[in-house]
């Protein structure tokens, strides 16, 4: 039995279509993050060259990580038995996803990375559909 996992992904949130020879699944995996924003406050440096702001910044680009990494974790947990992977979206995070796959091992499985914008449930499991039955068996 074959499983085909079709995944489209941005910083808030991952949908996965799963083709199986039994039929179609999806799921939703919600990030729950809130919006990056950059953090202009901390204290001023001492020294007159010393990086200004970089402690509040730091700490908030470091708990984003950490979120984002988590997020990460729970999509490549979903699609890790997978055949073949198509991933697709409309900013960087696809391509984030890509680099944790490659750390994990898991980069053969992907078959292509494609760059989409919003689209439905419905666009997106024809997409893959599409995708799929056009790759040589």
């Amino acid at each position: 039995m074959t499983k085909q996992i079709g995944l489209w992904i941005d910083h808030k949130k991952a949908v996965i279509v799963i083709l199986t020879d039994k039929g179609v699944e999806v799921k939703k995996i919600e990030s729950g993050d809130t919006k990056h924003t950059r953090f202009r406050g901390g204290a001023r440096a001492k020294t007159p060259y010393g990086a200004q702001f970089f402690t509040a910044e730091t700490q908030i680009d470091r708990q984003h990580m950490e979120h984002l990494n988590k997020y990460y974790g729970d999509v490549i947990a979903s699609i890790r038995n997978a055949d073949s992977i198509l991933i697709c979206g409309p900013g960087e995070a696809k391509l984030e996803l890509q680099k944790r796959l490659a750390h994990e091992h898991l980069s053969k499985k992907v078959g292509a990375i494609k760059a989409l914008d919003k689209i439905t449930e419905r666009q997106l499991v024809a997409t893959v559909r599409k995708h799929f039955e056009a790759q040589p068996a």
